[in-house]
């Protein structure tokens, strides 16, 4: 008997290369960040950015749910995703069809995306040091690019490629709503996006939030009072705040003027700066590399739905930024700190998004998970400890205060709407399955 379970574990080893199937955990994180900086290359605006990644990790989850029982398909959770039919007649590894699936869907879908070209082939030669056989890396090869193929087929009909034909959106004039802003007077960001088809909520509107404070000009109002505490807040700003609102910036492309010379900085995105959280994450929880694989998949759908709800919210609210109430009605010369982003203000993105991944980590990782993030030291920024996920949130939502592009009422309401957002999910991943990772 001991000597037919040797043989059968042998011959397991052989299926997967000639050698014991080797643990790519750690190939994950750099896989993954490969996409980020094609998107950071691209400027890929935040939500379009959250609705890459969804869907360069989907494929590769679902390859790891049909080679791993313990792993919930995303069929059953994302909408109209039916299974994709493998071709499993000849050995290949799952482990190395997942991840070139990552860089594939990138190549096929990202503007730039030819640029993982190289990285796809830098991964295979490092395959090759670890001992599988060329059929089987081949094989793997095609496995993962017909999965990109049948990924690229359902990405298509989420109404993202109509986005270009609709009606050319064309600001309000009238006070109180949202005006493009200095220094670029970028035009409005996706303003169709809510038309996209969510993956794992109901609809765009699902969790709509309360609506904003009204408008006024009248100096005792509400919203003058909350437009002034924008005001004075970023008049005292502590060298920790500062720090703050610098940290959670994720613009993608911030413009510095001096005299009459722009120069742009390329940045990541919100949703890449959860990714790489995410990233972080799992790699300290030494998770295996499918239930690793498994919550880059879920936290990259659930930034992706939460995008699309708030930027339903956006543009039906149509809400003025606090950097052009304030210089009407306040003081002409007041700045913010941050380069004011190019879409309407209600509710603040980074707080539906980051309490909505924040929720769903919690769940999957731990309440009390403490990281270190380093997210930001590629761009000369010092990593921040967090002793949870919904800490980092916490100060993800409060650093649009600091910065100056958010009132109070959007940042506490968004909140509340990331977290109906991420208990939905988290609801949802249970019903199905989804077991915390731990």
């Amino acid at each position: 008997m001991k000597r037919f379970l040797i043989i059968c574990v042998l011959l397991s080893g052989l299926a997967h290369g000639g050698a014991p199937k080797q643990d790519l955990s750690t190939r994950l994180q750099p896989t993954v960040f490969a996409v980020t900086m094609v998107m950071i290359h691209d400027v890929v605006n935040p939500p379009a950015a959250s609705r890459f990644y969804a869907y360069c990790l989907l494929g590769a989850h679902e390859i790891v749910a049909q080679q791993q029982k313990t792993v919930v398909s995303p069929t059953r959770l994302a909408r109209d995703f039916g299974k994709i039919e493998l071709d499993a007649t000849k050995p290949y590894d799952y482990q190395i069809a997942a991840l070139y699936c990552i860089l594939e869907t990138g190549r096929l879908i990202l503007p730039s995306g030819s640029m993982l070209e190289e990285e796809e082939t830098k991964f295979l030669e490092e395959v090759r040091t670890k001992n599988y056989s060329e059929p089987i890396i081949q094989q793997s090869v095609l496995m993962a690019q017909a999965v990109a193929k049948k990924i690229m087929a359902y990405a298509a009909a989420d109404n993202y490629s109509k986005l270009s034909a609709r009606l050319r959106y064309r600001p309000t004039k009238a006070d109180g709503y949202w005006y493009p802003t200095p220094p670029g007077y970028i035009e409005a960001i996706e303003p169709h996006w809510k038309t996209i088809r969510p993956m794992l909520l109901d609809s765009c509107g699902q969790f709509k939030p309360k609506p904003p404070v009204a408008f006024s000009k009248d100096t005792t109002s509400t919203f003058y009072k909350l437009a002034y505490n924008v005001y004075q807040v970023g008049r005292t700003l502590t060298p920790e705040q500062r720090f703050i609102a610098s940290y959670w910036d994720c613009n993608p492309f911030a413009i510095n003027t001096s005299g009459h010379m722009s120069i742009g900085f390329k940045k990541i995105s919100p949703g890449g700066h959860w990714m790489n959280i995410t990233s972080i994450a799992v790699s300290k929880a030494k998770l295996s590399f499918d239930k690793a694989v498994m919550v880059h998949s879920l936290v990259a759908m659930t930034l992706m739905d939460a995008f699309i709800s708030c930027w339903d919210e956006k543009y039906r609210s149509n809400r003025i930024r606090p950097e052009t109430a304030i210089n009407r009605y306040i003081n002409p010369r007041w700045q913010p700190l941050l380069q004011t982003p190019p879409f309407p203000e209600y509710t603040s993105g980074h707080s539906v998004i980051s309490t909505a991944a924040a929720e769903l980590l919690t769940y999957l990782i731990g309440t009390d998970f403490s990281f270190t993030d380093t997210t930001e030291t590629i761009f000369e920024l010092p990593e921040r400890k967090f002793a949870s996920f919904r800490q980092a949130a916490e100060e993800a939502a409060i650093s649009r205060l600091y910065g100056g592009i958010h009132y109070r009422d959007a940042i506490e309401n968004g909140q509340l709407q990331g977290k109906a957002i991420g208990t939905f999910i988290v609801d949802k991943l249970k019903k199905a399955g989804v077991a915390s990772a731990f």
